[in-house]
């Protein structure tokens, strides 16, 4: 199914959307123009502003108005579209957003410019900010771009592996996705000085919510439509990633296990009948069923975190409505 756009989300494009802009404009002429293709300034493939949208809300939990919020959320998206930029080179992606990635566009070099200036700028933003809660909101940021790091390295360290267990696996997604998603949907709050319950309640939700993102964003990546995912069928098999589906389902002992093994071991390419084939013995070992029933405990566990926190109802209403719409089922 197609969830529907939650409509915090377009409100956070419109709001945000010229913040970012005004923000990239500030950057090198040369360096512009990758950040701007990437972040689909030029006029296509823009994100879905998911992190921004939460971000606002984060500030209206505090009781504060969504524009206050604004320096917060640009900042986490642009750390966001960092990640992305230097994760389409490691993992030789070339098509995001529908559109061909900005590296095969732009070359590596001009790429990973683009991506360091993003992250120098996020941080920057912040610090335009002379009150101390522009401090704590640079610190909370950069926490969670080294958590990213972390995680990132890790994934990088898995493709050379063949012995990954289900709790590395989920501690580097806990790193790479989840720690800057707590982090949009506090950092709002923090920007505008709430109080720390508040802020670790929203940071709790957030990583329950980014897990449950991820194990979805790996289910996506196996059995995803592209003109959902933007990326080819099966595009994580394709590149032998150590999503979490694929390492449920090699961590269990059943002949369809010891097949997927053998089958991503061989050394040449996949064909697109072995990507087929790969797909059904994920779910055949329980791999599938096991991410589903995951990012459903997650999902769980991140409402919960909404129920315990106080904040306004309608605000607690549109956390618990973006989290349905990142982990609604698309494949």
């Amino acid at each position: 199914m197609t969830a529907v756009i939650p409509a915090g989300v377009a409100t956070a494009r419109d709001l945000v959307g010229p913040a970012i802009a005004a923000a990239v404009d500030r950057l090198s002429p040369d360096v512009r123009v990758v950040a701007a293709y990437h972040l689909g300034l030029d006029g296509g493939g823009a994100g879905k502003a998911l992190r921004p949208a939460l971000a606002l809300l984060s500030a209206r939990a505090a009781r504060a108005a969504p524009e206050r919020g604004v320096p917060a959320a640009v900042a986490v998206e642009l750390v966001h579209n960092f990640s992305l930029l230097h994760d389409d080179i490691m993992d030789g992606d070339t098509e995001r957003r529908h559109r061909p990635t900005a590296w095969t566009v732009h070359g590596v070099g001009a790429a990973i410019l683009a991506g360091d200036a993003l992250l120098a700028l996020a941080q920057d933003i912040l610090l335009e900010d002379a009150a101390l809660q522009g401090l704590w909101a640079a610190r909370c940021l950069s926490a969670a771009v080294l958590r990213l790091i972390a995680g990132q390295g890790a994934d990088l360290a898995f493709e050379q592996r063949g012995d990954v267990t289900l709790a590395e696996c989920l501690d580097m997604a806990g790193d790479k996705t989840a720690a800057l998603m707590a982090c949009a949907c506090s950092i709002g709050a923090i920007h505008v000085g709430a109080p720390p319950g508040l802020a670790m309640g929203l940071a709790g939700f957030g990583a329950h919510a980014g897990l449950a993102f991820q194990l979805t964003d790996d289910l996506l990546g196996i059995w995803g439509a592209p003109e959902v995912t933007g990326k080819p069928v099966r595009s994580d098999l394709r590149a032998r990633k150590k999503s979490l589906p694929v390492v449920a389902a090699l961590t269990g002992e059943s002949s369809q296990a010891a097949d997927l093994a053998g089958l991503l071991a061989r050394p040449d390419p996949l064909s697109e009948e072995d990507l087929v084939r790969a797909a059904r013995l994920v779910e055949e070992a329980g791999g599938k069923s096991w991410a589903e029933d995951a990012a459903a405990a997650q999902l769980a566990a991140a409402e919960q975190c909404l129920t315990e926190t106080d904040m306004p109802d309608d605000v607690r209403a549109e956390f618990a409505g973006i989290a349905e719409f990142i982990t609604a089922r698309q494949w």
